[in-house]
Protein backbone atom coordinates (compact mmCIF):
# COMPACT_ATOMS: atom_id res chain seq x y z
CA UNK A 1 0.00 0.00 0.00
CA UNK A 2 1.09 3.62 -0.64
CA UNK A 3 1.04 6.43 1.34
CA UNK A 4 0.88 8.97 -0.85
CA UNK A 5 -1.74 10.47 -3.07
CA UNK A 6 0.08 12.46 -5.58
CA UNK A 7 -2.56 14.75 -7.09
CA UNK A 8 -1.73 16.73 -10.80
CA UNK A 9 -3.85 19.94 -10.50
CA UNK A 10 -4.79 23.06 -11.44
CA UNK A 11 -7.41 25.63 -10.26
CA UNK A 12 -8.69 25.66 -14.13
CA UNK A 13 -10.77 22.06 -13.66
CA UNK A 14 -14.11 22.15 -12.06
CA UNK A 15 -13.64 19.07 -11.64
CA UNK A 16 -10.23 19.48 -9.97
CA UNK A 17 -12.14 21.58 -6.89
CA UNK A 18 -14.84 18.74 -6.79
CA UNK A 19 -12.45 15.73 -6.36
CA UNK A 20 -10.37 17.87 -3.83
CA UNK A 21 -13.37 18.66 -1.95
CA UNK A 22 -13.91 14.68 -1.48
CA UNK A 23 -10.28 13.68 -0.66
CA UNK A 24 -10.32 14.23 2.79
CA UNK A 25 -13.12 11.34 4.07
CA UNK A 26 -10.80 9.31 1.65
CA UNK A 27 -7.52 10.23 3.10
CA UNK A 28 -8.60 9.48 6.16
CA UNK A 29 -9.96 6.07 5.45
CA UNK A 30 -6.44 4.93 3.79
CA UNK A 31 -4.17 7.14 6.04
CA UNK A 32 -2.62 7.98 3.07
CA UNK A 33 -1.15 12.37 2.47
CA UNK A 34 -2.16 14.24 -0.23
CA UNK A 35 0.94 15.55 -2.65
CA UNK A 36 -0.61 18.41 -4.66
CA UNK A 37 1.81 18.83 -7.59
CA UNK A 38 1.08 22.13 -9.45
CA UNK A 39 0.81 21.91 -13.38
CA UNK A 40 -0.60 23.77 -16.20
CA UNK A 41 -3.85 22.01 -18.14
CA UNK A 42 -3.45 24.72 -21.23
CA UNK A 43 0.34 23.53 -21.42
CA UNK A 44 -0.43 19.36 -20.54
CA UNK A 45 -3.47 19.79 -23.72
CA UNK A 46 -0.67 21.61 -25.95
CA UNK A 47 1.84 18.80 -24.94
CA UNK A 48 -0.53 15.69 -25.88
CA UNK A 49 -2.94 17.27 -28.16
CA UNK A 50 -5.84 17.10 -25.83
CA UNK A 51 -8.81 19.24 -25.40
CA UNK A 52 -11.37 20.30 -22.84
CA UNK A 53 -14.34 18.75 -22.98
CA UNK A 54 -16.04 22.21 -23.65
CA UNK A 55 -14.21 22.69 -26.99
CA UNK A 56 -14.13 18.18 -27.75
CA UNK A 57 -17.53 17.94 -27.95
CA UNK A 58 -19.00 21.21 -27.75
CA UNK A 59 -21.06 20.28 -30.85
CA UNK A 60 -22.34 17.04 -29.46
CA UNK A 61 -25.60 18.70 -26.96
CA UNK A 62 -26.74 15.00 -25.95
CA UNK A 63 -22.89 14.83 -24.95
CA UNK A 64 -22.76 18.09 -23.33
CA UNK A 65 -25.95 17.73 -21.55
CA UNK A 66 -24.97 14.27 -19.71
CA UNK A 67 -21.98 15.50 -18.71
CA UNK A 68 -24.14 18.57 -16.93
CA UNK A 69 -25.90 15.82 -15.34
CA UNK A 70 -23.09 14.11 -14.13
CA UNK A 71 -21.28 16.73 -12.57
CA UNK A 72 -24.59 17.59 -10.62
CA UNK A 73 -25.11 14.59 -9.68
CA UNK A 74 -21.51 13.87 -8.22
CA UNK A 75 -22.56 17.63 -6.64
CA UNK A 76 -25.45 16.20 -4.87
CA UNK A 77 -24.11 13.02 -3.95
CA UNK A 78 -21.35 14.73 -2.08
CA UNK A 79 -23.43 17.93 -0.77
CA UNK A 80 -20.92 20.36 -2.53
CA UNK A 81 -23.31 23.00 -2.08
CA UNK A 82 -20.93 25.66 -2.28
CA UNK A 83 -20.20 24.77 -5.56
CA UNK A 84 -21.08 27.33 -8.82
CA UNK A 85 -19.79 27.34 -12.26
CA UNK A 86 -17.53 30.10 -12.73
CA UNK A 87 -19.02 32.70 -15.19
CA UNK A 88 -15.64 33.82 -16.82
CA UNK A 89 -14.81 29.93 -17.56
CA UNK A 90 -12.38 29.38 -19.13
CA UNK A 91 -9.67 31.60 -17.10
CA UNK A 92 -6.15 31.88 -17.67
CA UNK A 93 -4.58 30.36 -14.87
CA UNK A 94 -0.81 30.59 -15.49
CA UNK A 95 -1.04 33.17 -12.58
CA UNK A 96 -2.80 31.57 -10.04
CA UNK A 97 -0.86 27.95 -11.14
CA UNK A 98 2.85 29.92 -10.52
CA UNK A 99 1.24 31.42 -7.14
CA UNK A 100 0.65 27.44 -6.37
CA UNK A 101 4.63 27.22 -6.78
CA UNK A 102 5.42 29.82 -4.56
CA UNK A 103 3.09 29.57 -1.71
CA UNK A 104 4.56 25.08 -1.43
CA UNK A 105 7.90 27.09 -0.68
CA UNK A 106 5.93 28.01 2.48
CA UNK A 107 3.76 27.27 5.10
CA UNK A 108 1.29 28.72 3.18
CA UNK A 109 0.27 26.04 0.52
CA UNK A 110 -2.90 25.00 1.57
CA UNK A 111 -4.76 27.94 2.69
CA UNK A 112 -3.48 29.05 -0.96
CA UNK A 113 -4.68 25.83 -2.32
CA UNK A 114 -8.23 26.62 -0.63
CA UNK A 115 -8.40 30.17 -0.95
CA UNK A 116 -7.91 29.55 -5.19
CA UNK A 117 -10.70 26.95 -5.85
CA UNK A 118 -13.29 29.17 -3.25
CA UNK A 119 -12.81 32.05 -5.50
CA UNK A 120 -12.33 30.20 -8.87
CA UNK A 121 -15.28 27.55 -7.91
CA UNK A 122 -17.52 29.60 -5.76
CA UNK A 123 -17.37 32.97 -5.48
CA UNK A 124 -16.53 33.16 -9.39
CA UNK A 125 -14.09 35.28 -9.53
CA UNK A 126 -12.11 36.58 -12.62
CA UNK A 127 -8.72 34.83 -11.40
CA UNK A 128 -6.59 35.94 -14.18
CA UNK A 129 -7.37 39.75 -13.29
CA UNK A 130 -3.94 40.37 -11.08
CA UNK A 131 -6.25 43.23 -9.04
CA UNK A 132 -8.46 40.34 -8.18
CA UNK A 133 -6.25 38.03 -7.81
CA UNK A 134 -4.10 40.36 -5.17
CA UNK A 135 -8.00 40.61 -3.27
CA UNK A 136 -8.70 37.33 -3.07
CA UNK A 137 -5.38 36.64 -1.36
CA UNK A 138 -5.77 39.26 1.18
CA UNK A 139 -9.34 38.69 1.87
CA UNK A 140 -7.93 34.70 2.65
CA UNK A 141 -5.26 36.26 4.97
CA UNK A 142 -2.57 35.89 2.29
CA UNK A 143 -0.22 38.37 1.25
CA UNK A 144 -1.67 38.93 -2.97
CA UNK A 145 0.67 41.42 -3.44
CA UNK A 146 3.87 39.17 -2.70
CA UNK A 147 2.46 36.54 -4.27
CA UNK A 148 2.02 38.14 -7.31
CA UNK A 149 5.24 39.67 -7.47
CA UNK A 150 6.69 35.90 -6.87
CA UNK A 151 5.01 34.93 -9.82
CA UNK A 152 7.59 36.25 -12.10
CA UNK A 153 10.49 34.47 -10.65
CA UNK A 154 12.17 32.40 -13.11
CA UNK A 155 12.22 29.87 -10.90
CA UNK A 156 9.12 29.67 -10.20
CA UNK A 157 8.13 29.84 -13.68
CA UNK A 158 10.63 26.88 -14.63
CA UNK A 159 9.00 25.04 -11.76
CA UNK A 160 5.51 25.12 -13.29
CA UNK A 161 7.24 24.21 -16.87
CA UNK A 162 8.99 21.30 -15.34
CA UNK A 163 6.09 19.85 -12.80
CA UNK A 164 4.03 19.89 -16.39
CA UNK A 165 6.73 18.35 -18.72
CA UNK A 166 6.98 15.53 -16.01
CA UNK A 167 3.47 14.81 -15.72
CA UNK A 168 2.80 14.43 -19.41
CA UNK A 169 6.15 12.25 -19.35
CA UNK A 170 4.28 10.13 -16.74
CA UNK A 171 1.09 9.77 -19.15
CA UNK A 172 -0.62 12.89 -18.24
CA UNK A 173 -3.51 13.68 -20.31
CA UNK A 174 -5.92 15.81 -18.42
CA UNK A 175 -7.16 16.89 -15.08
CA UNK A 176 -7.52 15.90 -12.12
CA UNK A 177 -4.83 13.46 -12.83
CA UNK A 178 -3.84 10.73 -9.42
CA UNK A 179 -1.40 8.41 -9.12
CA UNK A 180 -0.77 5.99 -6.49
CA UNK A 181 2.70 5.02 -7.03
CA UNK A 182 3.09 4.49 -10.36
CA UNK A 183 -0.85 3.85 -11.15
CA UNK A 184 -2.88 6.77 -12.79
CA UNK A 185 -5.80 7.60 -12.40
CA UNK A 186 -7.78 10.45 -14.80
CA UNK A 187 -10.90 11.66 -13.55
CA UNK A 188 -13.21 12.47 -10.11
CA UNK A 189 -15.09 9.31 -11.37
CA UNK A 190 -12.17 7.10 -10.62
CA UNK A 191 -11.87 8.08 -6.70
CA UNK A 192 -13.01 4.45 -5.72
CA UNK A 193 -10.72 3.11 -7.35
CA UNK A 194 -7.84 5.41 -6.26
CA UNK A 195 -9.31 4.26 -3.01
CA UNK A 196 -8.88 1.16 -3.26
CA UNK A 197 -5.21 1.25 -4.46
CA UNK A 198 -4.43 2.82 -1.34
CA UNK A 199 -5.98 0.42 0.68
CA UNK A 200 -4.39 -2.38 -1.57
Amino acid sequence: MSNVLEFVFDFASPNAYLSYKVLPPILERTGASLEIIPCLLGGIFKATGNQAPFSAYGHVQNKMHYEQKEMQRFIDEHSLTAFQFNPHFPINTLTLMRGAIAAAEGDAFDRYINAGLAAMWESGLKMDDPEVFVQAMNDAGLDGQALLERTQDPAIKAQLIQNTEQAVERGVFGIPTFFVGDEMFFGKDRLQQVEAELKR
